[in-house]
């Protein structure tokens, strides 16, 4: 089911801009709404400024993605993920994106995320070349292409990144999803979709909304999204 899902047109939820203190509710209203992946951003003040979640957080999504029959598609900003994606897949984690920047076994990390028998991402930041790619092209279910300068929710899409997601698309194998994650809503998911991007995680424009489940909505409606 997790490879299918990610080769899927999928608007993403992520739970970086939701309301922590009612985060169960929220999540449950973008499940209703359709929603079968939910972005989990995992930050720990070191690789990014922000700290954010961790593995309990996973592990408290878990029950509810799966009665839904979605995914968790956790996302680490962190350095040398390495060292705790084994706490993340027992957390039960569906797919695992790790930062090519943040390590130098990137191979490595990405081989315990398909030992694990998680999807297994890679992600870059806006200044990142795609060539970061090339050497692990063939091992990964998901590349991640950053619209945005990671650590925080709410930013302004990067306009060039349209432009790098189409050599994005073209560097990694067809089996692999091309992701795209910052400043996504209603107007910049229809133009990362003509790139070859098919999976658009948003954020603010969905959790900051008065109504995430109708925002959510809205975006798989204008990127033509299921």
């Amino acid at each position: 089911m997790t490879s299918e899902l990610l080769r899927d047109l999928r608007v993403e939820p992520s739970i970086l801009s939701a309301d922590f203190a009612r985060l169960g509710d929220q999540v449950q209203e973008v499940l209703d709404a359709g929603a079968r992946i939910i972005h989990v951003d995992v930050m720990d003040g070191h690789f990014v400024p922000p700290i954010t979640i961790g593995p309990l957080v996973v592990s408290a999504l878990r029950e509810q993605a799966e009665r839904a029959g979605a995914l968790l598609d956790v996302h680490l900003m962190i350095e040398r993920p390495e060292r705790h994606i084994a706490d993340f897949l027992k957390a039960g984690a569906d797919s695992i994106t790790v930062h090519a920047e943040a390590t130098p076994h990137l191979a490595y990390a990405v081989n315990i995320v398909r030992e694990g028998g998680a999807g297994a991402g890679v992600a870059i930041n806006p200044g990142t070349p795609v060539d970061a790619f090339a050497e692990v092209a063939d091992d990964i279910d998901l590349a991640l292409c950053m619209s945005v300068n990671p650590g925080w929710g709410g930013q302004a899409f990067i306009g060039r990144s349209l432009e790098k997601l189409v050599r994005v698309r073209a560097i990694v194998p067809a089996h692999a999803a091309v992701q795209v994650d910052g400043g996504v809503d209603l107007h910049t998911a229809p133009a990362c979709r003509a790139t070859g991007a098919n999976l658009f995680v948003a954020g603010s424009a969905v959790f900051g909304a008065p109504d995430p489940a109708q925002a959510y909505r809205a975006i798989v409606e204008a990127a033509g999204a299921v």
